[in-house]
């Protein structure tokens, strides 16, 4: 029997289980895998917390790496052996397992050079990294970055990738630990907003310009201070709510502050396209096995840790990625 981490009602990390279960025979377009590495996704807490409602009792999780064990019929993109990886929403739901049945369309096969632990820490961060520095926003040379979170594992490929595209990188940090860790990857500047305040500190570094784009995965906390801190016509990009959604408000106020303007975009949107998920991964793996962006693991859990990871990733003790390793 397979193991796989289920969820009979929405809550805190105590509500994750390990249970066994049949995996059976994949049906037509789909596949048997065996995974080797399952990736941790801040994402994961809002299918277990209810933010993203979905019908109980459920599996959680949507990115792993694995093993191909078994294609069903009309399956022409991957092969029994293949080494893939995957991520998504609803159509990939269920990643915390040893081994499942999945449709073959959201796989994606590894590069050489690409093992699954890497792929499993990377490939939704990585994916999210490419659409954020690659289709939000034309960047130019010398153009400044205001990046939330800039320790983690989003944070952490896209301060390395804006150092490659000419950038300056303003990186906000909870700790000292890891406005260390922010600078090593890439990081020109950054602020502790446990102490500083971000707006005031970034019209410092700026020289009471501002900067021309915010990637914000924190929502809530951070949303007043990210308008505060672009320049005019600088464009707010709201990637995440790790502190709660953002309350509503009238957009008069993005006038006021400058003619700001301001996208939510969804990972899903831009990967829906498979010649556009080709490209992008393409892009962000090509990075990767060159050696100009590295993939930092810096947390792995066995899976029967579920309740453990959701904890630590909760309580901002993680930096980089995090994987379970099966």
């Amino acid at each position: 029997m397979a193991k796989a981490i289920r969820f009979h009602e929405v809550g805190g990390p105590q509500v994750l289980r390990m249970e066994e279960v049949s995996v059976g025979q994949p049906g037509p377009g789909e596949v048997r895998l065996r995974h080797v590495a399952v990736g941790l996704n801040y994402a994961d807490t809002y299918f277990r917390n209810g933010t993203y409602p979905i019908p109980l009792p459920n599996g959680i999780g949507v990115e792993a790496a694995g093993v191909v064990e078994e294609v069903g019929s009309g399956v022409t993109t991957v092969q029994t052996g293949d080494h893939v990886t995957y991520t998504g929403f609803m159509n990939t739901l269920g990643a915390y397992s040893t081994e499942r049945i999945i449709a073959a369309a959201p796989l994606i096969k590894l590069p050489v050079g690409i093992s699954c632990e890497t792929a499993a820490a990377m490939t939704m961060r990585g994916l999210t990294s490419a659409y954020l520095m690659r289709k939000i926003y034309p960047f130019k040379s010398g153009e400044t970055l205001l990046l939330h979170a800039a320790a983690g594992g989003v944070g952490l490929i896209v301060s390395q990738w804006a150092k490659l595209a000419g950038l300056t990188v303003i990186g906000t940090v909870s700790t000292e630990e890891k406005a260390q860790v922010a600078k090593l990857h890439g990081c020109d500047y950054t602020i502790n907003y446990s102490h500083e305040d971000v707006a005031k500190r970034v019209k410092e570094i700026t020289g009471n310009v501002g900067v021309n784009v915010v990637f914000d995965s924190v929502g809530r906390s951070t949303f007043q201070a990210s308008l505060d801190s672009l320049k005019k016509r600088g464009l707010m990009v709201c990637v995440g709510t790790a502190s709660g959604t953002i309350p509503p408000f009238d957009p008069q106020l993005l006038a006021m502050k400058g003619s700001l303007y301001m996208t939510r975009p969804a990972l899903a949107d831009y990967i829906s396209d498979p010649v556009e998920k080709a490209e992008l991964a393409a892009e962000v793996f090509g990075h990767v096995v060159a050696g100009r962006i590295k993939i930092e693991i810096n947390q792995r859990y066995a899976l029967e840790e579920a309740v453990k990871a959701h904890e630590d990733l909760e309580s901002r003790k993680t930096t980089g990625s995090s994987i379970f390793t099966i």
